[in-house]
């Protein structure tokens, strides 16, 4: 038996209709797009050191945002899952951009410039010399081969781990744009790495990612 709260067609015709029906849908859509935005917050480890009222107003803001994305594209619905599904990754979405934001709202990025190796040993000396010039090799690629805004945005993710969005938002740009940034930053810099022996050659076969 299909349950009538998660039956698709339920969901999608009361949504699509006028008055007093869809009104009573869009009630119950927000609050299941609260219970996602709450569980989602309450399972992101970053959210803790914001407080419960802050973790609150995330919670309202993320599924107010969830609601008017998934009636925004309530036409997009090809019905692959259950309704109710499909809806909870707005709400999640929503919600862990908006704690990532909160949590890096206060912490600078640095920009500029790329870091020194890190001084961490292994036991073994000759383990730890060559992950030390590859260290090296690496950050040398990055200052010799890589844009000014390539390797801005490869340490700001990928060396300080800022995330995708938070960085999106500081630099005024969009995930897509940064994830292309971050494809040919990495291309480059295996390029440099390859052209001086650090990598094997590429093969005919090999497919970047």
């Amino acid at each position: 038996m299909v349950d009538a709260e998660s039956a698709a067609d339920d969901w999608v015709a009361r949504l699509s209709v006028a008055g007093r029906v869809r009104d009573d849908a869009i009630a119950r859509l927000h609050a299941l797009m609260l219970r996602a935005a709450r569980h989602q917050v309450g399972r992101m480890p970053e959210a803790g050191a914001l407080g419960a009222a802050r973790r609150e107003e995330i919670v309202q803001s993320a599924a107010d945002e969830a609601t008017v994305s998934v009636l925004s594209r309530l036409g997009t619905f090809e019905g692959r899952s259950r309704f109710t599904t499909w809806a909870y990754k707005f709400a999640i979405l929503h919600a862990g951009v908006e704690v990532r934001r909160a949590a890096w709202s206060n912490r600078e990025i640095r920009l500029d410039d790329v870091p020194e190796p890190s001084e961490t040993r292994t036991s073994a000396p000759e383990a730890f010399a060559e992950g030390r010039d590859l260290a090296n090799a690496v950050r040398v690629g990055m200052a010799e081969a890589l844009t000014p805004h390539q390797r801005r945005v490869a340490v700001a993710v990928l060396v300080d781990e800022v995330p995708i969005d938070v960085l999106a938002e500081r630099l005024g740009t969009n995930r897509g744009a940064l994830y292309k940034t971050l494809h040919d930053a990495r291309k480059r810099l295996r390029a440099h790495l390859r052209a001086h022996g650090y990598l094997p050659a590429e093969t005919s076969t090999e497919v970047n990612p």
